[in-house]
């Protein structure tokens, strides 16, 4: 009876029933004995059964801490690398591309190096289901235990299933990427973006990141389709692969990320005009490039072939293509302006609460199906404009070290599993033809994203992307964590396995070679380095030529929406731009009063960013105080009156004050607690 434990009593209770009466009394000693001795064994097992239970959670407890304790090591080693890198000069590899190294050496090692540790995997055939589970509950000899879905598993790899636990633990879910790694990286990018010489490209910026993105997906789609054909053709397609996959690959791959080029660029300070219309594209182009998988995804055309092309669901797709990319860029922009802080005498508290505000954003566009990833960007670049300003002088630094800090971590802990992917994972699909294909075809969309469009915008450029400039746009079109993030968070299927397989081999590419031959390529298409990030391009004799440039050089739309913004939405939000009550009309005082804020009285030293004042320069501002009008070129009326260095104030014509204001130096002109920067004549 030993080991049978519960099931031998009702056994042994029938066999006792059975016994006569008279002779069961002699018996019911030996009887109890042997009940309770069972009762004893049975609780014996179910001992043993709960300390492997305990061992098995310490175990599995243990081997999280290793796995986690691999990547913090891979940080580790990485900036150490990083900083001897730098002591020694070397710029030949990022850093970056040395986490994805020792990613790779991790990957060897974990997956030629540890055993396998479990093979308790069996099948279990469920006919009467024509679904899968999300969570499954089993039946074990009266014990329930729950199985979440992990994915689909082709029939011919059903017995190549990982065993190792290791392997195991230290392949996370995509959700992790999306949900924990990606905000501080994208929030970075639009907190610290350098509004100067971004505003200055914007109309370059929105056609490369908009209309050359998705040029580059309609180009690489189509080519890979023609690639799919030929494998098709030759036998090296083993399952489905449909134009919409292809077209969903293109999205992918078209996001670009230049950390290593802009890491360079930064360092050397190469031409901030050339930094900024990367770095513009790179920021814009992620948000872009994960709204139009989105929208390639929706496209479910009606009929029996769901992968034809219909202009309705074309249409649908295109509609919310703009649906959920102006959705998420409203939802950001507001949660920006709404983050208000008056915790000046808590600098922590205010931290902590400009933090969680900033990562809600992520969250909030996410569960209301927008796209997290544009509405976090706008949210950056938002309260970089407005409450950075409102915040106390320990938060605004704390703010800008905590993003810092968790966009390099993030971002390396990204491209350090990337190398470790590709020896953990478990779905790739290699494909000599279909990679080949994707490297041809990434530089024919890269191409046609760049070069056209470059000539298009020349045509309405007062300075001109030169040549050189659109052949280092060309050379720094480079993947990185976006699209692999993008790749990886859909393996599912046949098409999808080899698109991440295609993906991981690009971005190792592209971050080796195309990130290592930065240097060369800059001094071989003598781009100027060692120019100062706040430095204008060389001024000429000529101010009419100049103050032409200046203006061309400026977005026209952001002139207009700086103009408003300074005068109407800096007072209301800020503590910064001048009062209400001399923007607005006089019968508008009570309203004005209501909405200014109390400090912008009280500051005569007002709050300025570091790159406000070259508007002044590049716009049609004017502000009134009173009755005093300070215009940026003159264009108020046919008299204004201009303040000069001894606060006097004198009478000009709009062509006067024009010539006035355009001069080698700058110095500021203080007036009723708003401090603007005019450029004057050093003889004024």
């Amino acid at each position: 009876l030993r080991g049978r434990g519960r099931r031998c009593l009702p056994a042994l209770r029938s066999a006792a029933m059975a016994v006569p009466l008279r002779r069961r009394l002699p018996m019911l000693p030996l009887l109890l004995l042997a009940a309770g001795g069972l009762r004893a064994v049975e609780r014996s097992s179910s001992a043993m059964e709960e300390l492997a239970t305990e061992k098995e959670a310490e175990e599995s407890h243990r081997q999280d801490s290793v796995s986690l304790l691999t990547f913090i090591l891979l940080l580790t080693l990485t900036i150490l690398t990083i900083w001897l890198f730098k002591h020694r000069r070397v710029r030949f590899l990022h850093e970056t591309g040395l986490a994805m190294i020792y990613g790779l050496i991790v990957g060897v090692i974990l997956r030629y190096g540890t055993p396998s540790t479990s093979g308790h995997d069996k099948p279990f055939s469920c006919s009467q289901e024509d679904r899968p589970f999300t969570t499954l509950l089993v039946n074990v000899s009266g014990k329930f235990f729950e199985y979440t879905l992990k994915g689909e598993i082709s029939p011919g790899k059903i017995h190549n299933v990982e065993q190792n636990d290791m392997l195991r633990k230290v392949t996370f879910d995509p959700e992790v990427f999306f949900n924990i790694l990606l905000p501080p990286i994208i929030f970075h990018a639009g907190y610290s973006l350098k509004k100067r010489h971004f505003f200055r490209n914007l109309g370059s910026i929105l056609a490369y990141a908009f209309l050359g993105t998705a040029v580059s997906c309609f180009i690489i789609g189509n080519l890979m389709y023609g690639v799919v054909k030929l494998m098709k053709l030759v036998g090296q397609l083993s399952d489905k692969f449909y134009y919409t996959d292809c077209l969903l690959f293109g999205a992918i791959i078209s996001a670009t990320d230049p950390v290593t080029v802009l890491a360079i660029f930064n360092e050397l300070h190469a031409d901030v005009d050339l930094y900024a219309l990367l770095f513009g594209e790179s920021v814009l182009n992620d948000a872009v490039a994960i709204v139009l998988s989105s929208s390639i995804v929706a496209y479910q055309p009606t009929g029996e072939n769901t992968h034809a092309f219909d202009a309705a669901a074309f249409f649908k797709s295109v509609g919310v293509f703009l649906g959920i990319f102006s959705g998420s860029f409203m939802m950001g922009a507001v949660t920006g302006v709404v983050t208000f802080t008056k915790l000046h005498c808590f600098p922590l508290l205010e931290t902590a609460l400009f933090f969680l505000m900033s990562w809600s954003t992520f969250l909030l566009a996410e569960a209301c199906g927008f796209t997290g990833v544009v509405a976090v960007l706008f949210c950056g670049i938002t309260q970089a404009h407005y409450t950075y300003n409102n915040l106390s002088v320990e938060s605004r630094s704390r703010t800008k070290q905590l993003f810092e800090v968790l966009h390099f971590l993030a971002e390396n802990f990204i491209f350090s599993y990337m190398g470790l992917a590709l020896f953990t994972f478990q779905k790739h699909i290699f494909s000599p033809v279909f990679i080949i294909g994707a490297f041809i075809a990434i530089f024919f969309g890269r191409a046609a994203h760049i070069y056209p469009l470059s000539f298009l915008l020349n045509l309405g450029r007062r300075h001109k992307i030169s040549w050189n400039f659109q052949h280092m746009m060309m050379f720094s079109g480079l993947r990185g964590a976006m699209a692999f993030a993008l790749a990886i968070r859909d393996t599912a299927t046949y098409s999808h396995q080899m698109m991440f397989s295609t993906t991981l081999l690009i971005v190792f590419f592209t971050v080796w070679i195309v990130g290592g031959g930065t240097t060369p390529m800059l001094s071989w298409l003598n781009i100027r380095v060692g120019v100062d990030p706040d430095q204008d391009p060389p001024p000429t004799n000529d101010n009419s030529e100049r103050r032409n440039r200046t203006k061309q050089e400026s977005a026209w739309l952001f002139r207009l929406w700086y103009s408003f913004d300074h005068n109407y939405l800096k007072p209301i939000l800020t503590h910064s731009g001048p009062p209400l009550t001399t923007t607005l009309p006089s019968w508008c005082g009570l309203v004005a009063r209501c909405l200014t804020s109390p400090q912008v009285y009280d500051n005569q030293e007002q709050l300025r960013e570091e790159d406000s004042d070259f508007i002044l320069n590049d716009g049609d501002l004017t502000v009134t105080y009173g009755d005093t009008t300070i215009t940026a070129n003159g264009s108020s009326g046919p008299h204004t009156a201009t303040t000069s260095l001894d606060g006097r104030r004198t009478k000009s014509s709009s062509e006067e004050a024009l010539e006035h204001d355009v001069g080698a130096a700058d110095h500021e002109v203080t007036s009723r607690g708003t401090r603007l920067v005019f450029p004057l004549e050093d003889n004024a």
